[in-house]
């Protein structure tokens, strides 16, 4: 939806009816349900695993076109927000990054920057595909959408080798090597990182990365 002010977007709000205690916009409750879920078994040992199983990249070969066409069979429970298909969101972002003056690279990195989401078309739940990612190993900050989950139902919480602030990791590791949450913004950085310049690759690998590109958390993992 194009008509709304910038702070109508990713607003996740309740609104709850005090006669039935549940929210009462059905998208706003079907994104909740969502990130529970996400937050429940997104851990260290999960995104370690599938990242390791993918990345072997021996499922299905698609032409670009045959992907983008998949993508508009995908509603993502995730996303309170748009209103367009998912290839009428490529072509929007990719068209807003040109209108602005930017180079070619960063057009075409705005056009494919959901395309990760073809994990779907392999019986992936939208929980391991989509949505906010997030560092695992460490900390879960409170700055991420539905931070309570964690505490409540990831085991990674409870674990003293994850939750602590640096967890598994060293002080300005670098994000290159923190484990994020797996979803479709790891796994298409890893098809396309031959293809695109650094800066691409940053937007595609951390795009759903909020906590840290909104918020500013995380900040004590990066270097230079």
């Amino acid at each position: 939806n194009t008509t709304r002010e910038a702070g109508a977007y990713r607003d996740y709000t309740e609104q709850i009816d005090e006669s039935t205690n549940k929210e009462v916009d059905p998208v706003k409750e079907r994104v909740k349900t969502f990130y529970k879920t996400n937050h429940t078994f997104q851990t260290y040992e999960f995104a370690n695993a599938t990242r390791d199983e993918f990345l072997k990249f021996n499922r299905k070969e698609l032409t670009v076109w045959e992907a983008f066409d998949f993508l508009n069979q995908l509603v993502d429970d995730s996303d309170p927000d748009t209103d367009l298909d998912q290839f009428q969101h490529l072509l929007q972002t990719a068209e807003a990054i040109r209108k602005d003056g930017h180079p070619d690279w960063m057009v075409l990195t705005g056009l494919m920057h959901d395309l990760g989401k073809v994990l779907c078309l392999f019986d992936q739940p939208q929980w391991a595909v989509v949505g906010d990612t997030f560092p695992v190993g460490c900390a879960f900050s409170n700055k991420i959408v539905y931070s309570e989950y964690f505490d409540q139902h990831n085991p990674d919480a409870k674990d003293e080798r994850y939750n602590t602030k640096l967890g598994v990791y060293k002080e300005g590791c670098g994000l290159r090597n923190v484990v994020m949450s797996w979803g479709h913004d790891e796994y298409l950085y890893h098809i396309l990182k031959d293809y695109l310049p650094e800066e691409g690759l940053y937007m595609l690998r951390y795009h759903s990365f909020y906590a840290w590109h909104r918020e500013g958390e995380y900040s004590y993992l990066m270097d230079d």
